[in-house]
């Protein structure tokens, strides 16, 4: 019964003898109001970053706009399947012999599980890439990353994370059901097979890889700002730069404290050949703050706009009755003149309206 190799009978025999049966009520508040704060979230910041792409028509953010999209909408379709899956199994009161005999729900809610955890954190470092690519090397973003080339990107991100979501299917290797029996994933109790490690290191590093290039590119970008800022007297406005790399920074935050619980826990897992010393608390507290991420990403793009950051700074402002740092020196000069090099490439009929055209912020 506790074979990981028999697909029609995986992840059963975790369901005897468990001593991991969190409160059925306050589960399922949980996953009732995350599913419908998540999706409400999402859906507001697709709207906002949909306005953005319209009205701002500057390639250096739209490229930037396309990949928020992308992560978005990821983080909706992961609340709308997840949270769906996880309210039937407990509407069903967990009684997984009962509606999941071939074990195909197990190996969807599992597939799920595994697709819209990485893909997130994937999108935001590929996120924090083209960044990083706009400031260093603004001309070779300006010819190379074109809508068409960001679109690529966002179908290879995903289909990664697919094929990482079905490697066990395709090695014969259910998804289990875990202890609370509200949830499939992989093997995470007496984990003895090199190749159930394997998917816990595996799912474990991707994440922490995610996360360390994500942390990597922000801090050459934001260095990279701060001193051309530093170099230059103009204050031409290039407070875009600034409202984005605020953006990802919170992104990388958000992520980094909503995932670490969880990829330490799969990680440690993975790595105690012993077997595991978690226990389904632990692993239940870690997946909660997971699901967490996808609450808050879409609020780093609802929150941290300058429209809301200017009127912010107004209240502030005014509460405090201190004159405090002007907006303007907020705006830098982003290596203007390359950028200014590559306007005029793509568009010469416009290039006497470079200087006249203001900057339109995001969801201004």
């Amino acid at each position: 019964m506790n074979s990981s190799k028999s697909p029609g009978l995986a992840g059963f025999g975790v369901l005897k003898n468990t001593t991991c049966h969190p409160e059925k009520k306050i589960s399922v508040f949980f996953s009732i109001i995350f599913m419908t704060v998540g999706i409400l979230s999402n859906s507001l910041a697709i709207i906002i970053l949909l306005k953005a792409y319209q009205r701002f028509r500057q390639k250096s953010k739209a490229s930037f706009l396309l990949l928020a999209s992308g992560l978005v909408v990821t983080d909706l379709f992961g609340h709308l399947i997840n949270g769906a899956i996880a309210v039937f199994v407990y509407a069903s009161d967990k009684d997984w012999i009962r509606f999941n005999q071939s074990n195909i729900l197990c190996s969807v809610f599992g597939i799920c599980m595994v697709f819209f955890g990485l893909c997130p954190l994937f999108l935001g470092s590929v996120m924090a890439v083209e960044r990083c690519i706009g400031v260093t090397k603004p001309i070779f973003h300006s010819t190379k990353m074109t809508s068409r080339h960001v679109k690529m990107m966002l179908t290879m991100v995903c289909l990664f994370a697919v094929l990482i979501a079905l490697l066990p299917i395709l090695r014969f290797r259910a998804y289990q059901i875990q202890a609370s029996r509200t949830w499939c994933f992989y093997k995470t109790e007496h984990v003895e097979d090199w190749e159930d490690r394997f998917y816990l290191l595996l799912f474990s590093c991707l994440g922490f890889l995610a996360l360390a290039i994500s942390f990597l590119c922000n801090a050459v970008t934001g260095i990279t700002l701060l001193r051309v800022k530093f170099k230059s007297q103009q204050r031409q406005g290039r407070s875009h730069h600034f409202e984005m790399i605020i953006q990802l920074l919170a992104i990388m935050c958000v992520s980094c404290i909503c995932w670490s619980p969880f990829l330490v826990t799969m990680a440690r897992i993975g790595i105690n050949e012993s077997g595991s010393k978690e226990t389904c608390e632990t692993i239940l507290f870690a997946l909660r703050m997971a699901t967490w991420n996808q609450i808050l990403d879409p609020w780093v793009y609802i929150l941290l706009r300058k429209a809301v950051l200017k009127n912010l700074y107004k209240i502030t402002s005014g509460c405090c009755g201190v004159q405090v740092i002007n907006l303007h020196m907020w705006e830098l000069s982003s290596i203007k003149n390359s950028l200014k090099v590559a306007a005029i490439s793509e568009s010469p009929g416009s290039s006497k309206q470079i200087n006249l055209q203001p900057l339109t912020s995001v969801g201004q």
